[in-house]
């Protein structure tokens, strides 16, 4: 299959989401995406083309393709990811910001953005070359640092060692393996110690004092190196000492910062901190390759793709698992509501009109098998009139939302959708879900009268059966009770289990019997919002409540009097990661 390097599409308005996108098409990026897409992950590269290693002629050192040109590798590579399914971009990162719904937002370089679960960042370092002319110029070429990437190369030439550190005694040394001719240029290094100074005379290496000025080149070769006053030293390879910064700008947004990596003492670049696996100390972000080690080769940059993006895949098992768990404990506890058709109700929220005395009171709907709690009940309930509720939202979702960034959100028995329609025109990207197919098709009417059906995604759900996919900023649940026995525990569960990081749970719900009832039914119980949060049977620190109360307001009896109900709201927030 050919490479597939496109531009990322969207539907109009949207941002493409990918389960793991990859900053940086390396040996690490492509590693990485690879074992991800293998693992039947929605994976997106995105390369800025400026690989390290491109001023290189080959690839060393990596069993199998030994001597390849780097091209030809991130070439094979990007085949290999594109044909499990991945896909690749060409262009720059310039931004990443978390979300507070969980995951990252990734801006291209034009606007483009895409959204990440999680990220693997392989963007590699930047090697900063000694300020001597011509030393740019032939780098990767004669002028040289690892002696494993390029020493057989230049065995047995005159090879310089240029001095810029404390670090330069070792270099020669080192180097002294593929030649027996090394000269070292002291140029801006401290002076050698006694004891160095030994070591390299008992190695036959050479010391030059004096600071290099120039390179000499005869024929596009390196021929020697040219000192302070014009004396020229012959040498065919020179071997330099690079400053390594790693490319983690796109990281201080997320609040990681680079550290110093020292050698005997001296600092020779900077790394992203990260534990073996590659992950950060931000959730969701991992590392891998030469932007968390700096002396990594591509061999062992690829090794860290794999490893990062094993890592990562099972968080994402971890966290899938997780919420599967919460989504279906409702089916341990599951009683069907009649034994000849199984089907449970889904509840039914009161939106509306809780601040128009317009309520509906199907408390009084008697509790009989004829009328239970089916698609065919509510579709009727519907059907009796062109409008059932006011119209108007909730008050208590006005007054708890108004002020929360908008994001996504999912309303449970939206009803006629005055709670969709109202979250919508202030910017919430809305799933609203209701039993009764009569109810969601005038509330998508209406939603198209007011301008807002691209906000509004319409489901049919039996909730004790089926819940929508996604995680949410907000999760509303208002006034979902039934006539017949309904799953309400763990249905709220699974809401509570669709709450991404940072989100909330809005759950309102009947305190008691309104005030003109006066043979209220036994049987019934309604929870208080303290029963409410310990049903819900969230895992200790994840969660903080925002709002735990019991208040009155006043409704319209079914005679057109004045009359009052008791009502409770529960409202918690799961911290962020």
């Amino acid at each position: 299959m050919t490479e597939r390097t496109r531009e990322i599409v969207a539907p109009q308005g949207e941002e493409r989401r990918y389960e793991v996108v990859v900053v940086g098409g390396g040996a690490a990026g492509l590693s990485g995406a690879l074992t991800l897409a293998r693992a039947r992950r929605s994976v997106l590269v995105i390369d800025a083309g400026r690989p390290r290693n491109a001023p290189a002629g080959h690839v060393h050192s990596y069993l199998g393709r030994e001597g390849t040109p780097p091209a030809d590798l991130l070439a094979t590579g990007r085949a290999e990811v594109t044909g499990y399914g991945g896909e690749i971009v060409d262009g720059d990162v310039v931004a990443v910001e978390r979300l507070d719904a969980g995951g990252f937002r990734v801006v291209l370089d034009g606007g483009t953005a895409v959204v990440a679960d999680r990220l693997l960042v392989t963007t590699g370092l930047v090697d900063e070359l000694p300020p001597v002319p011509g030393v740019a110029e032939r780098w990767g070429r004669e002028v040289l640092h690892c002696p494993y990437c390029h020493g057989w190369e230049v065995r047995g030439q005159a090879i310089g060692i240029l001095a810029t550190g404390p670090l330069a005694v070792h270099q020669a040394l080192m180097w002294r393996q593929w030649s027996t001719d090394v000269t070292l240029f002291a140029h801006t290094a401290p002076r050698i110690g006694d004891d160095d100074y030994e070591r390299l005379v008992a190695r036959g290496i050479a010391v030059v004092d004096g600071e290099v000025k120039g390179l000499e080149v005869t024929d596009d070769r390196l021929t020697g190196v040219r000192l302070t006053g014009g004396r020229v030293v012959s040498c065919q390879a020179l071997v330099v000492g690079p400053r390594f910064t790693a490319r983690a700008d796109i990281l201080t947004g997320l609040g990681l910062e680079t550290t110093e990596q020292e050698m005997g003492g001296h600092v020779v670049g900077t790394y992203v901190a990260a534990d073996p696996s590659g992950a950060t100390r931000v959730p969701g972000v991992w590392v891998a390759g030469n932007v968390a080690n700096l002396t990594e080769q591509v061999i062992g940059a690829a090794a860290a793709g794999v490893r990062a993006a094993a890592a990562i895949n099972a968080d994402l098992t971890a966290e899938e698992t997780s919420r599967a768990v919460a989504a279906r404990r409702h089916d341990r506890h599951h009683h069907p509501v009649r034994e000849d058709t199984g089907h449970a109700d889904t509840g039914h929220a009161d939106t509306g009109h809780a601040d128009t005395g317009h309520e509906h009171t199907r408390e009084h709907t008697p509790m009989t098998e004829d009328n239970a709690a089916t698609e065919e009940f509510w579709d009727a309930r519907y059907g009796q009139s062109d409008q059932i509720w006011s119209g108007n939202p909730n008050a208590v979702l006005v007054r708890e939302v108004t002020g929360l960034e908008p994001g996504r959100a999912l309303d449970l028995g939206c009803g006629e959708g005055a709670d969709a329609i109202w979250l919508a025109r202030r910017g919430w990207h809305v799933t609203a879900v209701d039993i009764s197919r009569v109810a969601l098709d005038r509330a998508a009417k209406w939603a198209a009268a007011e301008d807002v059906a691209d906000r509004i995604d319409w489901q049919w759900h039996d909730l004790g059966k089926s819940f929508p996919s996604g995680v949410f900023e907000l999760v509303s649940a208002h006034f979902l009770h039934s006539p017949v026995e309904l799953p309400r525990e763990e249905i709220l569960r699974t809401a509570a289990a669709a709450v991404a990081p940072g989100g909330v749970l809005l759950v309102v719900g009947h305190a008691g019997f309104p005030s003109w009832e006066h043979n209220p039914h036994p049987e019934l119980h309604f929870p208080t919002s303290d029963e409410v949060l310990d049903a819900l049977d969230l895992p200790d620190g994840q969660w903080e409540v925002l709002l735990s109360e019991e208040y009155e307001r006043v409704q319209t009896d079914l005679e057109g009097q004045p009359a009052t109900r008791l009502d409770n709201v529960l409202k918690i927030r799961r911290l962020g990661a």
